[in-house]
């Protein structure tokens, strides 16, 4: 059985796929990218505010499921440049303890959906 979240805190879906899923104790987020929930603007302008917007996505939908960051134990990052890596870590460490991050891998991919720079996906267990 599934459950699908939506939250208005972070951008819709600009395809067939859901912000996120939940089945069982596990949710599954989808890829998030720099679109401004409140706007709909795309922020690509710098690379460490676009790499923040994507985490306070991510937030959103983790809130809007009951969980939060230190619920998550897998995420996967794209990146467009594997030179940007530093400046994305820096943003996304400061969002987990590094006692308990979670899993990850970091893959530079030719291109992202509206050729942004950064794409952060998440599971997460409900304890």
């Amino acid at each position: 059985m599934k459950k699908i979240i939506k939250t208005k805190n972070a951008p819709a879906p600009i395809g067939p796929y859901n912000q996120a899923v939940m089945s069982g104790n596990m949710l599954f987020i989808s890829g998030q990218i720099a679109i401004n929930p409140t706007t709909g603007e795309l922020e690509t302008s710098d690379l460490k505010k676009e790499t923040s917007l994507v985490m306070e996505n991510l937030k959103a939908i983790l809130e809007e499921a009951g969980l939060n960051f230190e619920n998550v134990i897998k995420t996967s990052i794209f990146i467009s440049d594997m030179n940007n890596f530093s400046k994305i870590n820096e943003v996304y460490a400061q969002y987990f303890d590094a006692e308990t991050a979670p899993a990850r891998e970091t893959v530079e991919v030719a291109n992202l959906p509206k050729f942004v720079n950064v794409e952060i996906s998440a599971i997460a267990v409900k304890a």
